[in-house]
């Protein structure tokens, strides 16, 4: 066999002998692809070899993704005089003179916690393109891929001796890092009701075999770094490391949601949205920096009120008992949480009772983290067809976060080409939102 005798420990446990007359190749093989079959494949190659620091005010920020583009007319910007208005009606908030739709009753009682943007534009109504702008701060360019908020966050704020990996995307998928690199993408948790894959190695992988696996990787690893200094092969050797101190450290305990009592598992909803909203509480309490948590299904283009009512007896519920429960835990204060989607829906009702894309004026939610809550930024007009009062930007949206988590905007990035890329494009903070 090419690779020497040694893979008869690798096929039944017995490290017996093996030939010293491995190839180059050979220890490449071996030395790095080794353990990829138990240990994070997706993700392991992915990790930092550095962080950066940077001083900063909130310290984490969950995502609230709603995929597809929810109604801010039927959510967080209802209008209630107009045909435009829909079936439902809005409520009171903790907030006078602010209102919400009946859909999000408990929501309303957090409106304190809460900045609403209902003056957000975009130009963009096409859902991947608008999915790329939300999640990276620039339009789609054919020679670019930039980096998404998560990457940026993870690698200037992540710290390299961190045990859990500091970009979370949880049921989605989720934009990456684009010409970063693929060490700060994101590790995905896609099954909730199972144990995140590969934190134990296989039942039939003993320590003492796992033991003895590692000793052999090391052992060519050093051999092959004898005969390169190559980057790839370093950024390996970090990554398999980390992956080890994340499946033996004690802050894994993070991913396991079942250790949480029922009622708070009932609080946010035994569906895959509230389970991913405890999970994203739990990994910014263990210390994660970024979590995106998904929710799909709000391309409403036919039976809008129907599907809306749906999602919204998903969101109600989580969204509101995450607010609570960082907020009981003294987190709300350094962790930004922002809920919004790629754009909003067509104030106008179409003949299939939905509405369609619309980035002319839709909502995006903030709390905590340095935000000064129990506020409206910006208005639409009386239908919901234009903003009338202070638009916003995605590139302002942008740099208010960064402001917020003490990330310069204008720092800048190299593509692998040499082009210099800042993290913002343009964006001015909205100051009102400040705290």
């Amino acid at each position: 066999m090419p690779l020497g005798q040694w893979t008869q420990e690798y096929c039944c446990g017995c490290l017996e002998t093996w030939s010293e007359g491995l190839s180059r190749r050979g220890f490449i093989k071996v030395g790095l692809s080794g353990l990829i079959g138990m240990l994070f494949a997706d993700w392991l190659v992915q990790q930092p070899l550095q962080a950066q620091g940077a001083a900063k005010k909130a310290k984490s920020v969950i995502l609230l993704w709603m995929n597809g583009g929810p109604s801010q007319l039927d959510t967080f910007d209802p209008k209630p005089n107009s045909v435009n208005g829909g079936i439902f009606k809005p409520i009171k908030t903790r907030v006078p003179e602010v209102q919400f739709t009946e859909l999000l009753p408990q929501l309303a009682e957090h409106a304190d916690k809460l900045a609403v943007i209902r003056s957000m534009v975009s130009r963009e109504t096409n859902h991947q393109r608008a999915q790329y702008f939300l999640h990276t701060g620039y339009l789609p360019q054919g020679t670019v891929e930039h980096p998404s908020f998560g990457a940026i966050i993870a690698k200037e704020l992540g710290d390299e001796h961190f045990d859990l990996p500091h970009f979370v995307s949880v049921r989605g998928p989720s934009f990456g890092a684009g010409f970063l690199g693929a060490t700060y993408n994101p590790l995905v948790v896609t099954n909730l009701s199972q144990p995140v894959e590969n934190l134990l190695p296989p039942q039939y992988v003993t320590p003492d075999r796992l033991e003895r696996r590692l000793f052999l990787l090391r052992y060519l690893e050093g051999k092959f770094a004898d005969w390169t200094k190559d980057e790839n092969q370093q950024r390996h050797l970090v990554a398999y490391n980390k992956a080890l101190r994340l499946m033996r450290s004690p802050l894994t305990k993070a991913f396991n949601i079942a250790e949480e009592p029922e009622s708070v598992k009932q609080a946010y909803g035994d569906n895959d949205f509230g389970r991913g909203c405890l999970l994203a509480r739990r990994l910014v309490e263990a210390g994660v920096r970024f979590v995106e948590v998904y929710l799909d299904g709000w391309d409403t283009h036919q039976d809008n009120f129907t599907r809306t009512q749906k999602l919204c007896s998903v969101l109600d519920p989580a969204f509101a008992t995450l607010l609570k429960e960082l907020q009981e835990r003294e987190l709300l204060d350094s962790t930004l949480v922002v809920w919004m989607g790629e754009f909003g829906r067509t104030p106008r009702i179409n003949q299939n009772e939905g509405r369609d894309h619309w980035a002319r004026g839709f909502s995006v939610v903030l709390a905590g983290g340095g935000i000064k809550g129990g506020q409206v930024i910006g208005a639409t007009n009386e239908d919901g067809t234009d903003v009338v009062h202070r638009p916003v930007a995605v590139p302002d949206l942008f740099a208010t976060l960064c402001h917020l988590l003490g990330i310069d905007p204008n720092k800048r990035y190299y593509t692998p080409n040499g082009r210099p890329i800042t993290i913002v494009d343009k964006g001015q903070v909205v100051t009102e939102l400040l705290g």
